[in-house]
């Protein structure tokens, strides 16, 4: 017995020093890590928004489900040369702050749309947007159609694939929501804090065991995710650190895949966009994928689809050249047609 409670109590004390430890490295990654832009309250909450360059037509960027503004500092800056930009988070990733109704995509792009009310009254921007931000911007172009120019869809999350997906893919949509719960936790304990910080730090086999055994076969995909962000700028590596210490990171992937299915119905249920599109392919997209991708294309009047050579689905990652391409070929074709956003 005497053993036991001591047990307990170590585990207590660990439990405690766990949740210190994390409260006292978010506060220290708030003075180090202010938004790079600003937090605009829409309603309900506030979205953060980091807008660079100037001139027209707007560009806004939207991210992968769990990514953030961060993804798009390969491009942003380089496209913020020529036009105005604004990237963001969608609520409860990265600056943004936590809204409580559920992730449909309908409550997403007007979340959106009240930010781009505020910060851009009457423009009418071009949509760039990656993988399930594709979603949303398609949802958008839907119900504000007089207010878009043209979108550039960046290996955009195939909605056939999702809306009603298969066994394979319904295993791996609990296990990610899962292991985002699971995430959570860990990360109100500051054991994902602890072990992003050694991983930092150059040890391996903490961070590997961590990894086993919190994810188990997910170690492999946390593994991949972390090989991608390798790949951003240096100075981001902290920031995307911090976000991914933070619990309510992985409560918002939680939220936002378990409306995953949802999304995609209602997104493959809507009619074509018939604006101007351009529907960027990675080279490791499936034939289903990309069949998709080009179905979108040809349903524009204005369209085309490319599959873009050495990327894996995060094209702006591996060639951000062609993303800038694209978005400067949409740039010039709505000053073309004498739209100035």
């Amino acid at each position: 017995m005497n053993l036991l409670l001591a047990f307990l109590m170590l585990a207590a004390a660990a439990l405690i020093a766990g949740a210190i430890y994390q409260a006292l490295g978010m506060a220290r990654d708030k003075r180090r890590f202010p938004p790079p832009g600003r937090l605009v309250d829409i309603g309900g909450g506030s979205l953060h928004a980091d807008e660079k360059g100037e001139g027209a037509p707007l560009v806004v960027f939207d991210a992968g489900i769990a990514a953030t503004s961060l993804s798009w500092r390969l491009v942003q800056p380089e496209v913020a040369r020529f036009t105005r930009t604004v990237s963001y988070d969608r609520a409860w990733l990265g600056w943004s702050e936590p809204i409580l109704q559920p992730r449909s995509i309908w409550r997403v792009v007007e979340e959106l749309h009240a930010l781009l009310d505020r910060t851009n009254p009457g423009a009418r921007p071009i949509l760039v947007a990656h993988s399930y931000g594709a979603l949303v911007a398609r949802a958008y172009a839907a119900r504000y159609p007089a207010e878009v120019c043209g979108m550039v869809l960046v290996d955009p999350t195939a909605a056939s694939e999702w809306a009603e997906p298969a066994a394979s893919r319904r295993k791996m949509l609990r296990r990610g929501i899962l292991l985002s719960r699971r995430g959570a936790w860990l990360a109100r304990l500051g054991i994902v804090r602890a072990t992003l910080s050694l991983l930092a730090g150059g040890a391996r086999s903490f961070p590997k065991f961590v990894a086993r055994v919190s994810s188990g076969r997910g170690a492999v995909f946390t593994g991949q995710i972390a090989n991608q962000i390798r790949k951003l700028p240096p100075d981001v590596w902290p920031m995307i650190q911090s976000h991914w210490s933070d619990p309510k990171c992985f409560e918002g992937m939680a939220r936002y895949l378990e409306s995953l299915p949802e999304s995609a119905a209602v997104v493959g249920s809507l009619d074509a966009y018939t604006g101007p599109l351009i529907v960027l392919s990675a080279a490791s997209a499936t034939a289903a994928e990309f069949a998709e991708h080009e179905w979108l294309a040809r349903s524009s009047l204005q369209g085309r689809s490319e599959r873009v050579s050495g990327s894996t689905h995060w094209i702006h990652f591996d060639r951000p050249d062609a993303v800038i391409r694209a978005i400067k070929e949409m740039v010039a074709a709505c000053l073309t047609t004498g739209d100035r956003g």
